[in-house]
């Protein structure tokens, strides 16, 4: 089978030959802020599998050494990046096409953020699965804890701190989310913007907004694509993506919004309450 995948500004599109292997969720500290959300999903598959058009929307970022990894520069959603050991990892939540198969493992469960609750029975790994001979990097050190709810980009280059508790946190499973995030949803905390600054590097914060939506826009730092928090004086609110975190924020996902766009891929098995779009006022 062949699955189509697009950028969420729609100038990187790409397409992958099946048959794939090693869809897995990705628990590491990297994957959560590149990303922006609470994990990620990626396939694999020979190079010589994969078709992608765009290629000068594209910018890389070196995470490890060695290891880059990829996002449009206009809209910041993660894209796949160059072969590592002759095999491309696409990450799923930009798919246009269902990929096939079910993902089939939990891996780098050992860097899990506090508030992703694993509920399903796949197979879970420390790190990389059997048979895949990579180096494993060391976990990133939590900072110690302080006052204000603190979040960084994977570069560093961006911090943000909230000095005021967050108010809510959702599971959003809209298109537009999943193709910001690269990821099966996003997970994002909703706070009064009283408190809410950057600590540094707002000058390297690019913004993307929708043409077509009232208001959904996606913040991401210019250097390694994290997606990053967006202060709205206007309406007094921030969005925070819960991958950014350096900090447990206490609270823990409360809903499941958008499920009626929910991926098929995606089978939610919590008991948290879920609504077909916006959860009650």
């Amino acid at each position: 089978m062949t699955a189509r995948a697009s950028c969420l500004c729609a100038a990187v599109g790409w397409e992958l030959d099946g048959p794939f292997a090693l869809l897995s969720h990705c628990h590491c500290s990297r994957c959560r802020k590149a990303h922006g959300a609470g994990f990620a999903t990626y396939v694999g598959v020979p190079a010589g599998r994969i078709r992608l058009q765009g290629g000068a929307a594209v910018t890389s970022f070196e995470s490890s050494a060695g290891f880059w990894r990829a996002f449009c520069r206009h809209c910041g959603t993660v894209v796949p990046a160059a072969p590592f050991k002759g095999v491309v990892f696409s990450p799923v939540g930009p798919f246009d096409d269902e990929p096939g198969p079910s993902p089939g493992a939990h891996i780098f469960v050992d860097s899990k953020a506090a508030w992703v609750e694993i509920t399903d029975a796949l197979p879970r790994y420390a790190a990389y699965p059997p048979g895949i001979d990579a180096p494993v990097l060391d976990a990133e050190d939590p900072l110690p804890r302080g006052a204000a709810l603190r979040a960084s980009c994977l570069c560093g280059g961006v911090a943000f701190e909230l000095a005021t508790p967050p108010l809510r946190f959702y599971n959003c499973h809209c298109r537009r989310c999943r193709k910001a995030r690269a990821a099966a949803h996003a997970s994002n905390l909703f706070a009064a913007a009283d408190g809410a600054r950057f600590t540094r590097g707002e000058a390297l914060l690019v913004s993307y907004k929708v043409a077509e939506a009232e208001r959904f826009a996606q913040v991401f730092c210019r250097v390694c694509g994290s997606p990053m928090p967006r202060i709205d004086p206007a309406r007094g609110s921030v969005v925070i993506p819960g991958g950014a975190l350096d900090d447990d924020p206490g609270l823990r996902p409360q809903a499941h919004i958008f499920v009626a766009a929910k991926a098929l891929w995606w089978e939610i098995r919590d008991g948290l309450p879920q609504y077909a779009a916006y959860p009650p006022e």
